[in-house]
């Protein structure tokens, strides 16, 4: 997929014309999503006031839903820089091009991070050594914020520059675990939270007042949920892929994970489905998190109800996982 422009303008058009042609093909879509946001870095190297391409070794990757290449029609952004060295001069450039990457996807049409997770913040700007060394601080700190941030960062998947940088990180993370379990415990007591989306006697849970009034979370009940349980296990096992599905099929090929991981593959599936096929051109970034339950069939309903209640049983099974290996 090539865009060929050379505008933030034009591209925002022209990906606005292309998107709703992929309401079938979430990893159609998410190539388009990937093809934009490369565009907007090339865009936004040749805008750095006629300044010349960087000498140094860098690379620019993506977390969150994109790093995970897992977006829906609307998504906000997520992504980071690192660089070779420690050159203040470096440092400047990076910081200034990463605020341009910001600027230019929020004019692309991607709004910016709530929680700042992007170039032009410096937390998500640095050189090697200094990422090694935050890192490190990271899973010293073990508080609620590093261990999001640890979270965060092992979605990091690459969109232009030195693959290794990040494969150097991912092990860091990786080896520090391997020899501390207990980090693994705590990581998990930081994201293994469902909200509650089945009743007492079975029944589906929409939210009862608000704009949502009637629709059900798909986000904090299942998309969530899978994602953070099957993350632990790629952190765990040293699986470095980013996508929920692609890890999932990596935990198959090892012993121990072989049984539930194919339904659970087909669950996630159908969760991008459904959030697919759910948009409305009218919706916000928040709105494409939700299911409007009565527009779903008796038998589509019944699946959704097996999809939350096996996200349960992930769960359980991550957390049984986890705590044979703690000390």
């Amino acid at each position: 997929m090539n865009c060929g422009i050379n505008s933030y303008q034009s591209l925002k058009k022209w990906k606005d014309e292309q998107i709703l042609n992929l309401r079938l093909d979430a990893y159609a879509l998410n190539e388009l999503h990937d093809c934009v946001m490369k565009t907007v870095f090339k865009i936004a190297l040749e805008r750095m006031n006629g300044e010349k391409l960087p000498s140094w070794k860098f690379v620019w990757f993506l977390t969150g839903s994109g790093g995970r290449m897992e977006q829906g029609f609307l998504s906000d952004q997520d992504h980071g820089l690192v660089y070779e060295t420690e050159d203040p001069e470096a440092a400047t450039y990076f910081l200034k091009l990463g605020k341009e990457i910001a600027d230019g996807l929020e004019t692309v049409g991607y709004p910016y991070c709530e929680g700042n997770v992007m170039s032009s913040n410096p937390i998500w700007c640095q050189p090697l050594g200094k990422w090694k060394e935050q890192i490190s601080d990271w899973m010293k700190e073990e508080s609620w914020q590093t261990l999001r941030n640890l979270h965060i960062f092992y979605d990091s998947r690459v969109l232009a520059g030195e693959k290794e940088y990040i494969g150097e990180l991912k092990s860091l993370i990786h080896n520090r675990i391997k020899n501390n379990s207990n980090l693994l415990s705590r990581l998990m007591e930081t994201s293994m939270h469902i909200k509650n989306a089945i009743g007492p006697v079975g029944q589906l849970l929409p939210e009862e007042k608000g704009t949502h009034q009637g629709e059900l979370d798909l986000k904090y009940t299942a998309f969530i949920p899978y994602v953070n349980a099957v993350r632990l296990l790629a952190i765990k096992e040293g699986i470095f892929e980013t996508s929920t599905i692609a890890r999932l099929e990596k935990l198959q090929d090892i012993k121990g994970y072989d049984a539930g991981m194919d339904r659970c593959k087909n669950n996630f599936a159908t969760l991008l489905k459904w959030r697919l096929l759910s948009y409305k051109q009218t919706d916000t970034y928040n709105d494409t998190h939700f299911l409007q339950i009565k527009s779903l069939t008796k038998r589509e309903r019944n699946e959704l109800k097996r999809i939350l209640k096996d996200g349960k049983n992930l769960h359980q099974f991550v957390i049984r996982t986890i705590e044979k290996g703690a000390v």
